[in-house]
């Protein structure tokens, strides 16, 4: 008999966060701790189930007591063998079968999948997609990925990774290099390690600038460009041109109509959307409705997301 309790886990490349969900959907525990990038996918998994075991037992349960833990990383996952294949923010985790490696050490279901799967399913049927029959939901972050909903169903592709739009290329073999291991995709322009970079690297060319390299991350550069600093203005301009020829195409090739951003350039509001939303029109020759939302569920949507895993298994 199925007990309703799940538990979220979103994994990033600075955090990892643990949510214990009961049958309503409501979250009623949370844990969090700093991220090892350092760490292989044996000490990643084993830290997992060390969390996992002590929300376990400040709740009086036990893993049987669940119905399934969902977890979510910025990896590329094989998703029907729970293979750990790649994962950019931490590059010790390599070919890892992290959900055979949880399952002989946790009584319980496991979902692994990716992050930007995650917020599509939580944003689908919880957020601002509530109601809609297909959906692409871009996280614009520290990184740059996608999820797709498909009448109502994850689309995950052939082998699980569908919707990394981040890692499709823009300028092939130029620009800079990527954790995926290419130069020119998207990513390297329009996330926000290639924004920190970007600035940092044009710092030389743009004497004008206020920017400095310990200022060249989003809360800075938005400042910067409040004050007119030109560097800071090239720098939203560019993203916004990515991250619109990246919908743009997304749109072209799956011909949804509803694209719900979230991730942390979306602290950049209007300043950054109206110029991606002017960067999508500018090629949409085809004028029928194509709305673009702001994701609703705030910091949690990759710990609803990851439970929604185990209740969409």
């Amino acid at each position: 008999m199925k007990s309703g309790y799940v538990i979220g886990i979103d994994a990033g490349g600075t955090k990892v966060a643990y949510g214990l969900f009961n049958p309503a959907g409501e979250r009623i525990d949370r844990a969090q701790h700093p991220t090892d990038v350092c760490a292989t996918g044996e000490s990643f998994s084993d830290t997992l189930v060390e969390n996992i075991r002590a929300i376990l037992a400040r709740n009086n349960m036990k893993d049987t007591d669940l119905d399934g833990i969902g977890i979510c990383m910025p990896s590329f996952i094989l998703f029907d063998e729970g293979v750990v294949l790649m994962t950019s923010a931490m590059p010790g985790i390599k070919q890892f079968p992290m959900r055979a490696y949880l399952k002989a050490r946790l009584n319980t279901n496991i979902v692994l999948d990716n992050d930007s799967n995650a917020a599509a399913l939580a944003e689908y049927r919880r957020g601002a997609g509530r109601g809609s029959r297909h959906l692409v939901y871009i996280t614009a972050g520290t990184g740059l990925g996608s999820g797709i909903i498909i009448d109502g169903r994850l689309f995950r592709g052939s082998y699980g990774w569908a919707g990394e739009c981040g890692h499709m290329l823009a300028t092939p073999d130029e620009g800079l290099m990527c954790g995926c291991e290419n130069r020119g995709c998207f990513m390297s322009y329009a996330s926000g390690r290639a924004m920190s970079a970007r600035v940092r690297g044009q710092m030389t060319y743009c004497n004008t600038t206020i920017l400095t390299p310990e200022t060249a991350d989003g809360e800075h550069v938005l400042a910067a460009y409040h004050e007119n600093d030109p560097l800071a203005i090239e720098t939203i301009e560019t993203i916004a041109h990515y991250l619109g020829v990246c919908a743009f195409n997304i749109y072209q090739m799956l011909n949804i109509n509803l694209f719900v951003f979230g991730g942390g350039l979306t602290n950049f509001g209007d300043v950054l959307f109206d110029r991606v939303r002017a960067e999508f029109d500018k090629y949409n020759h085809i004028l029928l409705p194509v709305e673009f939302k702001i994701a609703k569920l705030g910091g949690d949507i990759g710990l609803i997301g990851a439970a929604e895993f185990v209740r969409e298994a």
